[in-house]
């Protein structure tokens, strides 16, 4: 995980160092993920929400999808310390943690305490048990789903390389791309949900 952090680093130094009004290059390259990033986030909440929280979830969704990546590379999983980090569910709850404190503190930020309390008694003071038992179930879920299914995808390659050498490895990796991709995704719009509610709390 700290070397995903560390090449990440890296490549962002590289890339914004000499910054041009064309860019080419690895500049070029990140900008247009970047832009489709922003894109993506966008259609979820609105253009002024995703500049406002877009270096949050950018962030996220690059260290997923490059975590995510680590476990198609060959020896991933083989090799002892070498797997990608979000099949570690230390890793993934790590990650649902800091979502659920963005959701509470972008909240509070955007509506103000107050207001953003007074929606754990809405429709009826009755349902605070289970608006607070949602509140916790959605960060478990986060947590789980992302490392039950890097975990899962990363154990099913590692058996198929002891069976197969070559064959049906390769098209697993294919497919991980993909997969690895969704995963990242759907991590990232849960979360981009989950802050859009929390800062556009009805009166």
């Amino acid at each position: 995980m700290w070397g995903v952090v560390l090449v990440l680093t890296l490549v962002s130094f590289l890339a914004t160092r000499h910054l041009e009004q064309r860019p080419k290059g690895l500049q070029n390259l990140l900008e247009m993920a970047i832009s489709g990033l922003d894109n993506f986030i966008s259609g979820l909440m609105g253009k002024e929400k995703t500049a406002r929280f877009f270096s949050f979830f950018a962030t996220m969704f690059i260290f997923i999808i490059v975590c995510n990546f680590i476990g198609i590379l060959p020896g991933a999983g083989m090799i002892p310390g070498f797997k990608a980090p979000t099949s570690s569910l230390s890793v993934t709850a790590g990650l649902a943690i800091v979502v659920f404190a963005a959701v509470i503190v972008f909240g509070i930020r955007v509506v103000g305490i107050k207001h953003y309390l007074k929606h754990f008694f809405q429709p009826v003071a009755i349902m605070l048990p289970f608006i607070i038992i949602d509140e916790l179930v959605r960060p478990l879920s986060l947590a789980l789903r992302l490392y039950g299914n890097i975990f899962g995808e990363e154990s099913v390659t590692e058996q198929l390389y002891e069976l197969f050498p070559v064959g049906p490895p390769l098209l697993m990796m294919v497919m991980s791309l993909l997969f690895c991709t969704i995963q990242a995704v759907v991590f990232t719009m849960l979360s981009a949900i989950y802050i859009d509610e929390s800062t556009t709390l009805e009166e």
